[in-house]
């Protein structure tokens, strides 16, 4: 999702590579796992309003590359990857939210399932409520259970993936460069919906590391 973006952010390999070049990946991993599991279990131990709100608006105040200097390159199925993922969706929404709010009711009107449930977004969702409902997930992320903000975030992704599906396939004739964006976000959305899915199964038996 970060090369559909608007705001001007690095890519996060490239900062990646930046700041460890050369290193050892298996420290660059324990750095990232270790940063995580500090960052998260210390927030919800004792979650503080103004500290919460900060982390919520991480994103807004200071792009990505933070975060891509640590968490970038962790597998899918890891808690510092779950977190860069939940991360890029909140900036996707935040950076486009009227795209965002397209695909989403698009995939509300279109998908055959509970996902639009599970997200919590209201029916028809306007772009202001999008951006609410991911920081609502964010907030969850912190202070709530931690599965349950994995499986909202799975199912909103679920629900946008199919939206940009079918306004791919709206495309194809007329616009067919376009059309290949929407397909690749589409792409990109279903397996970061699969990912986050498979995360919240994880922690849910306490093995999402």
């Amino acid at each position: 999702m970060t090369d559909e973006f608007h705001k001007p952010v690095r890519l996060p390999s490239e900062t990646f590579d930046r700041l460890f070049a050369g290193d050892d990946p298996a420290e660059v991993s324990r750095v990232a796992h270790s940063t995580a599991q500090a960052l998260l279990m210390r927030v919800r131990a004792e979650p503080d309003t103004d500290i919460v709100e900060r982390l919520i608006d991480f994103t807004n105040h200071n792009g990505i590359d933070d975060i891509a200097e640590l968490w970038s390159r962790s597998p899918a199925k890891t808690l510092p990857g779950s977190l860069w993922r939940l991360y890029l969706l909140q900036l996707s929404i935040h950076d486009d939210p009227d795209t965002s709010a397209l695909l989403y009711e698009r995939g509300r009107t279109e998908l055959r399932s509970a996902d639009a449930v599970i997200a919590g977004a209201p029916s028809p969702a306007a772009p202001d409520e999008l951006v609410s409902v991911i920081d609502q997930i964010m907030r969850g992320v912190f202070t709530g259970d931690f599965a349950v903000a994995l499986d909202r975030a799975s199912a909103f992704c679920r629900v946008q993936a199919s939206g940009a599906a079918h306004l791919a396939d709206d495309y194809e004739q007329s616009e067919p460069g376009r059309s290949t964006a929407f397909t690749t976000r589409a792409l990109r959305l279903s397996t970061y919906a699969e990912d986050l899915h498979q995360a919240a199964r994880l922690w849910r038996r306490e093995s999402l590391a």
